[in-house]
């Protein structure tokens, strides 16, 4: 169960999106820009260990956020929905997802946010068996998305992802824009902007993993460093700003990151 390589559904290798740096003066949405060269900093973390985050930058940062593969277990017609637990276990993770347009760093209201990743054990809905354990498929358990707001946010609700053999931790995400909602919760049409890949910090992830549910997941874990998929890049290649939410990793994370999108 490997989503590590770099071909699309025809077997042709995929090619990483360029990005470029857009610095934006905090607190405004569309300022005087600049573009540049990327800059090298990663996203923050803060957890129950450090009192204060540390800033990325003195401004804000708004890049074009790296096209990743979509892997083997993304499934149409998913809901439309702010919670996509399902009542999987695991710990806590609130998602703040901010899409802009990359070339003016203006917020896009209206996108669609849609993600989905394994369970504690490492096993996607639609799939379960693959990462060796058996429990019940609803096809859906962590699948799902919701429609930016006004600012440009999308908030969905779901829990600290595990791991699968030959991948770190890691979440899919797909940013559409035109989209039409059905009668039956899901979504049909748009266009397609985005597809990539949410991360996280390797300190988080290992007091996670060492913690129930999450410490029954019998797979080894590969760490960002030795992903085949992840670069290095910080934000620009998905890296999440995680915040804890209370003393103890059980307690869940917040997780921001900024999707900068081409427009066409």
């Amino acid at each position: 169960m490997n989503d590590s390589g770099t071909r699309d559904a025809a077997g042709a290798p995929r090619n990483p999106v360029g990005r470029r740096t857009v610095l934006v003066a905090t607190g405004a949405t569309a300022a005087a820009l600049a573009v540049g060269t990327l800059a090298s900093e990663s996203p923050t973390t803060r957890t129950a260990d450090t009192a204060d985050t540390v800033p990325v930058a003195a401004a804000a940062v708004c890049t074009l956020t790296k096209e990743m593969t979509e892997g083997p277990y993304y499934l149409d017609g998913q809901y439309v929905r702010a919670d996509i637990t399902e009542g999987k276990t695991g710990f806590p993770l609130k998602l703040a997802l901010t899409v802009v347009d990359d070339d003016t760093c203006a917020t896009i209201s209206n996108a669609l946010v849609e993600i989905w990743h394994c369970d504690a054990l490492g096993e996607y809905s639609g799939y379960v068996g693959n990462n060796g354990h058996n429990e019940p498929d609803s096809g859906t358990f962590l699948r799902g998305g919701v429609l930016t707001n006004s600012g440009g946010v999308a908030d969905i609700t779901t829990v600290y992802p595990g791991w699968y053999r030959g991948r770190c931790v890691h979440i899919h995400v797909k940013v559409h824009v035109g989209v039409t909602l059905t009668s039956d919760g899901s979504f049909t049409g748009g266009t397609e902007l985005h597809t990539g890949q949410l991360f996280f910090d390797e300190t988080v992830t290992a007091r996670v993993g060492a913690l129930s549910p999450y410490s029954a997941n019998t797979v080894t874990r590969t760490t960002l460093a030795q992903d085949g998929i992840y670069d290095d890049g910080g934000a620009a290649s998905g890296l999440l700003t995680l915040t804890a939410l209370g003393s103890s990793p059980s307690a869940g994370y917040s997780g921001t990151l900024t999707l900068g999108v081409e427009r066409g």
